[in-house]
């Protein structure tokens, strides 16, 4: 079917509301607020807490970062495929306007924001795969008894192999299932913003040691805020008449508290997501060796589980049912631990003297091009290489 044909089909259906999938808005509307206890907030006012937004960019920028490529599998052995058609929308483009990079962050931050996961249209006229395109208007049902999806995009229901779908471990995403911790945090960050708001006055309050009357309290009051009341007369000396003493309002035990609970919102919401504290800048339990502790358990137990999902997805959207038990879509996990070079060096040093791993293939984990046939000696060490020519001052 051509392409203009099939887009006409998809849109020009009569439009039918439906609530499977409520927005906040409609939610608002129809039952008065949002899921959740008292303190649960929207996605919208969600997203608006430093600790939530860094926590969904660790997870969906890093699996995003890794690279994607399609592999043959043959045997034991998964040799590289790029000349298999699904390998350009790993590598090249996702549609002409989002690259691989944004395409896999988005499917995975909206997998981690909404309950119905990440999903991604397959435009495939004529059954050729052309771009894959994030549609909102795109919703997802589940079979109430076997949790089967069924996908629609507009009014026109899609078929499975047109979509890419991943979802979190739940029926409803980190994010909802975090409103109550992440309502605390937003409540406490609007206290925090009412409290300095009008901190430029003197904190405290006014004693007369006699009964002022209704005159003379306006006067007082109306002088007062006019020398104190903005954060333009901040610093001010406070002039007092009739008697009257300013107590300064102190910090009790309780502002301690507020600090403190503040901090462990950043760590409950860490807890949601498994993301550590160490990595939403709470440092404050942190040292060299239970940060480094922290980063590999990050890698392994929460990241992990998200680009293995993804690879999953990407098989099943990309590669055809006929190819999936010769093609996969496999994420390169090698870039994880690409910063700490002693480690790498270390390991590929172990591999190659276990003769695991050949040179050319140490230097592929690098990323570097196999060693040139006519430049093998190059790459001999002179401290150890027994046959090489002795240096002009060792032959003296």
């Amino acid at each position: 079917m051509p392409l203009f044909a099939r887009l006409r089909q998809v849109f020009s259906a009569p439009d039918r509301k439906s609530l499977a999938n409520p927005t906040e808005e409609e939610l608002r509307l129809f039952t008065g607020g949002t899921l959740g206890g008292s303190f649960a907030v929207s996605a919208t006012e969600a997203l608006q807490v430093p600790s939530v937004q860094l926590a969904i960019r660790l997870i969906s920028e890093g699996v995003a970062a890794l690279d994607r490529r399609v592999v043959r599998i043959d045997g034991l052995q998964q040799i590289d495929a790029p000349d298999h058609p699904a390998s350009r929308f790993l590598t090249s483009h996702w549609n002409d306007w989002t690259s691989p990079f944004e395409g896999v962050r988005d499917l995975v931050s909206s997998a981690l924001t909404h309950d119905f996961g990440g999903v991604q249209w397959l435009n495939k006229p004529d059954g050729e795969l052309r771009e894959i395109v994030a549609y909102r208007s795109l919703t997802v049902q589940f079979d109430t008894d076997t949790g089967e999806p069924r996908y629609q995009l507009g009014t026109r229901p899609l078929p499975a192999d047109e979509i890419v779908h991943i979802r979190g471990p739940f029926s409803r995403s980190p994010l909802s299932l975090a409103r109550e911790s992440i309502g605390v945090a937003h409540l406490m960050a609007e206290r925090a913003g009412k409290l300095f708001k009008n901190a430029a006055r003197p904190g405290g309050w006014i004693e007369f040691p006699e009964f002022l009357d209704e005159d003379a309290f306006i006067r007082m009051k109306k002088s007062w805020e006019e020398a104190h009341g903005s954060s333009e007369n901040s610093g001010k000396t406070a002039i007092l008449y009739a008697g009257g003493k300013f107590h300064a309002a102190e910090f009790k035990s309780t502002d301690a508290q507020f600090l403190e609970l503040k901090k462990e919102q950043v760590v409950e919401i860490g807890r949601a997501f498994g993301v550590p504290p160490s990595m939403l800048f709470n440092h404050d339990r942190a040292t060299w060796s239970n940060y480094e502790t922290a980063a590999r358990s990050y890698m392994v137990e929460t990241l992990e589980a998200w680009i293995r999902v993804t690879e999953a997805a990407l098989t099943r959207a990309l590669i055809p049912a006929g190819e999936r038990k010769t093609y996969r879509v496999v994420i390169d996990r090698d870039d994880l631990t690409r910063a700490d070079l002693v480690a790498r060096a270390t390991a590929i040093n172990s591999l190659r003297a276990s003769e695991v791993l050949s040179a050319d293939e140490a230097r592929d984990w690098l990323g570097m091009a196999p060693r040139p046939a006519d430049r093998l000696d190059d790459y001999k060490n002179p401290n150890i290489n027994p046959d090489r020519a002795p240096a002009p001052a060792e032959a003296a």
